[in-house]
């Protein structure tokens, strides 16, 4: 079980903390493991949130038997950091603990140094401040988050969550992080973001694609092509392309790639066959097709991907 600690501090963003709680703190006792996430605070008094209400947390001075991190926003105004909180957060990260932060969470992260010559990315309303007060930080400004599976920090609030089902999928696989954005009632992948290890479900959406989409998922073991779908839509390619971009947000040869890629991810994490019987199943036709989309989308081949899965 991982133990998770919730930092609660002074003017702490209350949706941005709702996030944790809901992500990290809510019991699921239908799972035999799941997280054990505690609040806690480096502050002595009780702590002050947005929207006018205090709250108690638990009091620590160490962070020495918590696994994970989350820190649900920071104040941008706030520069210094005390040393307590600076010198438990670096000890977490050396000994090899994992630190998220949602929005804002991520100048903390950058005034300790942790964030230097990383790529790293804030709400875009504090993207320039972000970047004149650290410059030693690559700052990313298209992406929904950034995370390298120790230490990830999310674009704007919302985008929180989509980070947080990404560690839980790490975590418990992909079937359940499905299930828990299911109950969150968002999608378990939003497009922008770069190299991002969650699935990217067919989307049900009330137009012309949706008989089209569908379709395509029972044909993906084929040799399917764009054309093939905008026959199936009865539309010229010229239209189909400009229309289903303008609906999913993507080429339809990049959604099919990514379908294929979630299928092949689903089997991976089964670990039942070889990666060119998956690349065959999931419609890639050989394993260095395969490879090259692993590599191109999350950035890492199908043999690191299943060991990162069967290690946790």
């Amino acid at each position: 079980m991982y133990k998770v600690a919730i930092l609660a501090y002074q003017g702490l963003a209350t949706f941005e903390f709702g996030c944790a709680i809901e992500l990290f703190g809510l019991p699921r006792p239908e799972y035999d493991q799941w997280y054990r996430a505690e609040v806690v605070t480096f502050d002595k008094s009780p702590v002050a949130a947005t929207g006018g209400f205090l709250m108690s947390a638990k009091p620590v001075t160490s962070l020495s038997s918590y696994h994970t991190l989350i820190i649900p926003g920071w104040p941008t105004h706030q520069c210094g950091v005390s040393e307590l909180i600076k010198q438990q957060l670096v000890k977490l990260y050396r000994r090899g603990g994992r630190i998220i932060s949602f929005c804002s969470g991520a100048f903390l992260l950058a005034e300790l140094g942790l964030l230097d010559g990383r790529c790293a990315t804030t709400h875009w309303r504090y993207a320039a401040l972000f970047q004149q007060r650290y410059p030693q930080v690559n700052y990313q400004d298209n992406v929904l988050y950034m995370f390298d599976g120790q230490i990830g920090c999310s674009a704007g609030s919302a985008a929180g969550i989509d980070l947080g089902i990404e560690v839980i999928r790490q975590d418990f696989g992909y079937v359940i992080a499905n299930q828990v954005a299911r109950r969150l009632v968002v999608s378990p992948h939003r497009s922008g973001g770069q190299a991002q290890y969650v699935e990217t479900p067919v989307i049900k959406h009330h137009s012309q694609f949706s008989a089209t989409l569908d379709w395509a998922i029972e044909h993906l073991q084929q040799p399917l092509i764009v054309n093939d779908l905008a026959e199936q839509a009865h539309m010229s390619r010229r239209s189909f392309d400009r229309h289903f971009r303008q609906a999913l947000g993507m080429s339809a040869k990049e959604w099919i790639n990514r379908q294929r890629l979630t299928l092949a991810q689903k089997q991976l994490e089964k670990g039942a066959v070889s990666v060119e019987q998956i690349a065959i199943r999931v419609g890639f036709g050989n394993a260095m097709n395969l490879r090259h989309y692993f590599r191109k989308y999350l950035g890492l081949s199908p043999t690191q991907y299943q060991g990162q899965f069967f290690s946790q």
